[in-house]
């Protein structure tokens, strides 16, 4: 038996880690996300993220049109993968579940950090392309918004928003953003 304050032991499971295997980890501000079997942990975000993340989905959310869901940190199951964007937006009608498929999904949005840059801007688009997510954002330092569209199997860039500028997108339902606006 562990004592109060000793660290919880587990083992890595035999082959790849899948949905399951996440529970085994504490809610301790990690991020915890699975791509393509393999196991990816990502520092605690800092409050300037939080507060990014809350302001993107107050954007998102006063635009919505009735029956949209935008979420902070939902994740996504994919076939060998579950990833956790930082904001996500739901089409109406979608399934309402803890894990949710990528087909009810029509935006994705990653905050960048030093910590994540690579993995933001390379492996999770093409994991989101791959499940067929309609729309990417991501968000850099500024903060610049970054915008981008599914052209078969692949991202393209839709737009970039500065932060001195105000511009009307089209994904995932029309709507007017000022990243100026983002704290």
């Amino acid at each position: 038996m562990l004592s109060q304050g000793s660290p919880v032991r587990w083992t890595a499971p035999e082959g790849r880690w899948t949905q399951p295997d996440l529970h085994l980890f504490p809610q301790d501000g990690h991020r915890y996300e699975i791509l393509d079997g393999s196991l990816h942990v990502t520092p605690p975000a800092d409050a300037r993220h939080d507060s990014l993340v809350e302001s993107i989905v107050a954007t998102l959310r006063s635009a919505a049109p009735p029956g949209w869901w935008v979420c902070a940190r939902l994740g996504i199951a994919m076939e060998s993968s579950n990833l956790v964007p930082d904001v996500t937006v739901l089409r109406p009608h979608s399934s309402g579940a803890i894990w949710v498929d990528p087909a009810d999904v029509a935006l994705v949005v990653e905050i960048e950090a030093a910590e994540t840059r690579r993995y933001d801007r390379l492996l999770k688009p093409a994991v989101y392309a791959a499940a067929g997510i309609p729309a990417y954002w991501r968000v850099e330092a500024g903060p610049v918004l970054r915008s981008f569209t599914l052209d078969g199997v692949a991202y393209r860039p839709a737009g970039d928003v500065e932060p001195d500028e105000q511009a009307k997108l089209d994904h995932p339902y029309p709507i007017r953003v000022n990243t100026a606006l983002w704290r």
